[in-house]
C-alpha cells in the first residue's frame, strides 16, 4: 500500500515513472468505464509489478479521462438532452421525455454527491483499509455474483425511451457502492440497470450518462485537491500521462462495451470478476 502522503492525500503515483503511468492510465481508462472495477486493476497491476501502488488520488484525478470519452462519445446523447430540456423548460412542458431524463441524472447524483462528501477523509486517506487487497476482492466477488444473478432475472426488455425519474434516482442509490474500492462505479449501474430489466446495451448507455456528473465532480474535486496538496512538477508530468492514455483507452472501452453488449451478455464480466476476486484474496492472505 502506498506511503506517500502531500497534505494528508494518497500520492503514491508520485513514485512512478512515465512508463508506469502511461501504462497504468491504459489500464484505468479501460477499467473505469468497464463493470470490472478500475480501483481492483489498479491494486493489483502494482502488486503482481512489484510497483508502487499509485493511491486514491490517482483513480479519482483520472475521473476526468473518463470524462472526456464519455463526453465525446456520447456529444449527440447530451446536447439533445440540453437542449431539449432548455426548449421544455421555455414551453413549460415538464412531462418532456429529455427533460424528466434530466432531472433524473441530478437527481441521481445527489446519493454519491452526498456520500461521497462525509466519507471523503476516510476513503482519500493515506494508507486507507479501505485500499485492502481482501477489500477490493471480496467485493469483486460480490459484485460477480449480483451481475450474474441479475443477468439470469432481467427480461433485458426495456430501451432508453422507457427511463423515469424513478429509475435514475435508484440506479443513483445503486451508484453509491462505488464508493467501495472494488465495487465499480459501472458495474454497481449496470447492474441496477439490467435488474429493472433494460436491454444490455441501453443499460450501459444508462449508466454512463447517469455517471457524468459523478465523474465530472469526482475528478475536478480531486485536481482541486491535489493543486494545494505541493505537489512536485514531476509528480504532475506523471499524472498527465496518465490522463492522455487513459483518456484513449477510456474512449475503446465506450466504444468496445456498447458493440459487444448489441448481442453478447455479460457472463464473461461476472467470470472475470469472480476470478480476479479470487486472486486478490488469495493474495491477501
Amino acid at each position: 500500500m502506498s506511503d506517500i502522503c502531500s497534505g494528508g492525500i494518497d500520492t503514491g503515483f508520485a513514485q512512478l515513472d512515465m512508463a508506469q503511468a502511461a501504462l497504468l492510465g491504459l489500464v484505468q481508462g479501460i477499467t473505469e468505464l468497464l463493470p470490472i472495477s478500475s480501483t481492483a486493476h489498479m491494486r493489483l497491476v502494482p502488486l503482481l509489478s512489484g510497483w508502487p501502488d499509485p493511491g486514491s488520488a490517482f483513480s479519482a484525478a483520472m475521473q476526468l479521462a473518463a470524462l472526456f470519452a464519455v463526453v465525446t462519445y456520447f456529444r449527440r446523447d447530451i446536447w439533445a438532452l440540453a437542449t431539449g430540456s432548455l426548449s421544455a423548460i421555455g414551453r413549460g412542458n415538464f412531462q418532456n421525455p429529455a427533460l424528466r431524463t434530466a432531472i433524473g441524472i441530478v437527481l441521481a447524483t445527489l446519493p454519491i454527491g452526498l456520500a461521497g462528501i462525509a466519507l471523503a477523509p476516510w476513503l482519500n486517506a493515506c494508507g486507507s483499509s479501505l485500499r485492502a487487497p481482501w477489500v477490493i476482492g471480496a467485493a469483486s466477488l460480490t459484485m460477480a455474483a449480483l451481475l450474474g444473478v441479475t443477468e439470469l432475472v432481467s427480461t433485458h426488455k426495456r430501451t432508453s425511451s422507457h427511463v423515469t425519474i424513478l429509475d435514475c434516482i435508484l440506479i443513483g442509490i445503486a451508484q453509491v457502492g462505488a464508493l467501495i474500492p472494488g465495487v465499480s462505479r459501472s458495474g454497481s449501474t449496470l447492474t441496477a440497470g439490467l435488474l429493472m430489466g433494460y436491454a444490455r446495451e441501453d443499460a450501459a448507455r444508462l449508466s454512463f450518462l447517469i455517471g457524468l456528473p459523478a465523474i465530472t465532480l469526482a475528478g475536478l474535486k480531486e485536481i482541486w485537491v491535489l493543486l494545494h496538496a505541493g505537489l512536485s512538477m514531476q509528480a504532475w508530468e506523471v499524472l498527465g500521462v496518465g490522463l492522455v492514455t487513459g483518456s484513449l483507452s477510456a474512449f475503446v472501452a465506450v466504444w468496445g462495451l456498447l458493440r459487444y453488449f448489441e448481442k453478447m451478455s455479460a457472463w464473461p464480466f461476472v467470470i472475470y470478476r469472480a476470478a480476479m476476486g479470487v486472486l486478490l484474496l488469495y493474495i491477501a492472505l
